[in-house]
């Protein structure tokens, strides 16, 4: 067994796609992880918006997070109908698209885009920072811990879906299984106590008054604890991974998700007003809001730490939504020409293969780059999500009204309302994240539209070149020059000779002569070519020593094969390169690669007329 099967399994044949396909119980863990973890540190980022308030900030959640909830509502009921509508998949790209026309689908999916890679950098820093609330001397190795999550799970997307539903049930229903009896007990307390429960293990002081109550800061929290509606999409995205029948596994799934969410949201701000838990600063002494709740409630104990390690493991984990969803986002636009064709091609596990290292390689330089801190990331983040969700909403509009039919009225206006609340939030979102990093993402859409048509562009002029081809003209079908580059007389160039022999009788062998390099088969040239070949009625090839004083071989020889198909424009010239195939690959390292350099060269440098053949020599052991 190979390394690469250890890792990443045996490859599955394309008529186990069926066994691959989710049920909702593996769907939740696997498109819900994003949405359902956003539940610790959407609420931390509208109260870290709001520590200035002191203990008036804390009390402002409440009505905060009843707002959000209810824009979920609306989301959620849009995406039902998205879900069965559009059971191949795709969410916002594919509504906009079909519904808004082929720019606004773009510019949904550059959305979605930017918003998966920072999905998965912040869900994988967010983790390591309750990890390191809980262990504080963990917090110098904040970045290697990030890094290190983002290549396991990289590692485990690999395998195929169904085996990373099956690998992170276990966290996802711990996590959920810890927090509601946390927020179950601590709402009862509360009740018990008349709203003013003595907590067991006292939260951190509320920062004191430092500002006054303004529509802005207010604007500002909740934009903040909009990142808690990150990843409700993933589900409408993903359709095609649920088992028959998959709108309504997937419908579930969305269904569950969404519950759960409502309820983790509203407990927690619930309880954080009840107990007056606030955000506390980063640096020595942070503790998050989550961390500190558990406390109140039930102290620090096993329980806690249980719940902690449920919630560094899913706050983590949740980078796999973005994992699950970000390559089936690709491979659709790939599959329309806007992204490179690689990554529309399942790999060895029935997953796109290409799409999940692409977004293992951005999410990792976005988290050197911000150093895996999650207050850095969060002001990038939402303005990608919501900007999608309009754009989805105002597609379902325009698709209830071109399709007709019972019911379409009242689903218009749940998505023209869905569409209007969407626009306002990204509206707040942009402008009061404009400044704390917002700009970056701004700026990214455009560029990324840019990148996309540049690709379409591309490929449209490479199907302009090469469609409608001719039939062949037999009549001008002849015998090419055949040109040889001759590094040393071995079995590898001998063959190469023997085949080039066989393709021509107009056969030119090239040896770049240096200092250090003398042909050293010139005084048996006879013995060795010229007579054999006279013995089998074949013209002699002809030797040509090319003088290299500064010690390049590479160049001379192409410039040479170019200046001959620039003298004789009409013939073809096929360039022979023996090449040595080694038994591993790892023995490739030893050697110079000059054929592979070579073929290169000409490949970038030649035309039509100048084809390459490789000729392997396979060795034994």
């Amino acid at each position: 067994m190979s390394v690469i099967d250890v890792l990443c399994g045996r490859p599955l044949p394309s008529k186990d796609e069926q066994g691959e396909r989710l049920g909702p119980l593996a769907g939740i863990p696997v498109f819900g992880l994003d949405a359902l973890s956003s539940a610790a540190y959407g609420p931390e980022a509208a109260l870290a918006l709001l520590i200035s308030l002191g203990a008036m900030g804390v009390a402002y959640i409440v009505p905060i997070t009843v707002s959000i909830i209810v824009l979920l509502l609306i989301v959620y009921f849009s995406y039902r109908q998205t879900i069965a509508a559009y059971p191949q998949g795709g969410g916002s790209y594919t509504v906009a698209g079909k519904n808004l026309g082929p720019f606004a689908g773009l510019l949904a999916a550059a959305a979605l885009m930017i918003d998966y890679v920072l999905t998965a950098a912040v869900g994988i820093s967010a983790g390591v920072g309750a990890l390191v609330s809980a262990i504080p001397s963990l917090e110098a190795h904040t970045l290697v811990l990030c890094l290190g999550i983002l290549v396991l799970i990289i590692l485990v997307n690999l395998r195929g879906a169904r085996e990373t539903g099956v690998a992170f049930m276990i966290p996802t229903y711990l996590f959920l299984g810890t927090l509601l009896t946390t927020i179950i007990l601590g709402v009862v307390k509360s009740v018990a106590a008349s709203g003013h429960p003595v907590p067991i293990v006292p939260p951190a002081p509320l920062h004191p008054v430092t500002a006054m109550v303004g529509a802005w800061l207010i604007l500002k929290a909740f934009a903040s604890g909009c990142t808690a509606m990150t990843g409700v999409e993933a589900v409408s995205n993903g359709v095609t991974a649920f088992r028959e029948p998959v709108v309504k596994s997937a419908q579930r799934t969305l269904t569950v998700v969404i519950g759960f969410l409502m309820v983790l949201l509203a407990g927690i701000a619930y309880l954080c007003r009840a107990y007056q838990i606030g955000a506390t600063e980063p640096g020595p002494g942070y503790q998050s809001v989550l961390s500190q709740l558990i406390a109140a409630v039930v102290g620090r104990n096993v329980f806690y730490y249980l719940t902690i390690a449920a919630i560094l493991l899913v706050l983590s984990l949740s980078a796999n939504t973005a994992f699950a969803d970000f390559p089936r986002l690709c491979r659709l636009i790939a599959e329309d020409g806007y992204l490179p064709n690689p990554l529309a091609v399942r790999g060895r596990r029935l997953v796109y293969t290409a799409g999940i290292a692409v977004l293992g390689v951005l999410s990792g330089a976005l988290l050197i780059l911000f150093q895996g801190v999650t207050d850095r990331l969060i002001p990038l983040y939402a303005v990608g999500a919501f900007l999608a969700f309009t754009l989805s909403q105002a597609g379902m509009v325009a698709h209830w009204k071109r399709t007709g039919g019972p019911g379409s009225r009242i689903a218009m206006l749940v998505n023209g309302l869905g569409a209007i609340a969407t626009t306002a939030t990204v509206i707040i979102v942009t402008v009061t994240k404009f400044r704390s990093g917002a700009w970056i993402t701004t700026l990214l859409i455009p560029a990324i539209l840019l990148l996309m048509y540049s690709i379409r562009r591309h490929y449209d002029q490479i199907s302009e070149q090469i469609a409608d081809a001719p039939p062949i003209d037999a009549g001008e079908i002849g015998k090419p020059i055949v040109v040889m580059p001759m590094f040393y007389w071995n079995k590898v160039a001998r063959m190469g000779v023997e085949v080039a022999l066989a393709l021509s009788p107009e056969v030119y062998l090239l040896h770049v002569e240096t200092h250090d390099e003398r042909l050293e088969f010139t005084d048996r040239w006879t013995e060795l070519i010229a007579e054999p070949a006279r013995r089998a009625g074949l013209p002699t090839p002809k030797l040509i020593v090319i003088q290299s004083p500064y010690r390049f071989v590479i160049n001379p020889i192409v410039e040479h094969i170019l200046n001959l198909q620039k003298t004789m424009p009409q013939r073809q010239i096929a360039v022979i390169i023996p090449e040595l195939v080694e038994k591993h690959w790892y023995h490739y390292f030893l050697h110079n690669q000059r054929a592979k350099w070579l073929k290169a060269a000409l490949l970038i440098k030649g035309n039509s007329k100048i084809i390459v053949i490789s000729v392997p020599w396979y060795l034994r052991s």
